[in-house]
């Protein structure tokens, strides 16, 4: 894999892992598909001016993406990943998850443990706070994540915009895990490691892994009811990954 350096790079980066999902049917590309969304999204905003400093936005978005871009590549060589993203990878052959539990193991991943780290490296020394406002920018870009999820899975299930409408627990589950308490919890977890002298972010950082590493399972362990509205959507969800890709990308 060539160097990443820019945010062309990135988007070439999912590119590639798409289509290698896509052809070996491997349900991470489905994180992937959203992902490239959000980053193409991302550099929309930088070339418009909708963010106070473009050219560190996109030093944030490159240092950002390869954390979860060299997780991917680290997995598939048996290379040491994070806990986070181990738990992620670990369920990408489980039959019982669906579309929805794939898209949140990453999200839970990407944005709880990832967020915060790039954050800090890209802000450098005592200089978060200059980033706050960047950073809710790209929060307001992730969060349409969620919009894409929602609207993307709806193709894939025909019946989800009526079980959001009909139990708000689901919906719930949606948007604790893409963006309310994420985004909240990866600003505090970056102000709270950029405190920390850089030889001891390694232990905060571990520290914090495990915690983003057990919230995984409520996102395949989310209780009767949910599981319940899950089976039910099963029903329709299409069993094959590349057709529900393709619906993904739409």
């Amino acid at each position: 894999m060539k160097p990443i350096t820019t945010i062309d790079d990135v988007i070439e980066a999912l590119d590639s892992i798409i289509d290698e999902c896509h052809a070996t049917e491997n349900t991470l590309g489905y994180f992937a598909v959203l992902y490239k969304k959000v980053t193409a999204k991302v550099k929309k905003g930088i070339s418009s001016g909708f963010f106070g400093n473009g050219p560190r936005m996109e030093k944030l978005d490159v240092v950002f993406a390869k954390r979860y871009i060299d997780a991917y590549f680290a997995w598939k060589e048996d290379e040491t990943v994070t806990s986070s993203w181990k738990k992620a990878f670990s369920r990408t052959k489980d039959k019982k998850l669906l579309v929805i539990q794939h898209l949140l193991l990453g999200m839970n991943a990407h944005i709880n443990l990832d967020l915060g780290i790039a954050a800090v490296e890209v802000a450098g020394k005592n200089r978060i706070e200059e980033l706050e406002n960047d950073f809710n920018k790209i929060n307001d870009i992730l969060a349409l994540l969620v919009d894409d999820v929602q609207k993307g899975l709806s193709s894939i299930w025909p019946f989800l915009r009526k079980i959001l409408k009909l139990s708000g627990k689901v919906d719930n589950y949606l948007v604790d895990f893409s963006m309310k308490i994420a985004r909240d919890g990866a600003w505090k977890f970056a102000t709270e490691l950029a405190a920390f002298e850089i030889i001891h972010r390694p232990e905060q950082i571990k520290l914090r892994d495990e915690k983003v590493a057990a919230k995984s399972t409520i996102i395949t362990s989310p209780g009767k009811w949910v599981l319940f509205l899950l089976w039910f959507i099963r029903l329709t969800e299409s069993s094959s990954v590349a057709q529900n890709i393709n619906k993904l990308k739409q």
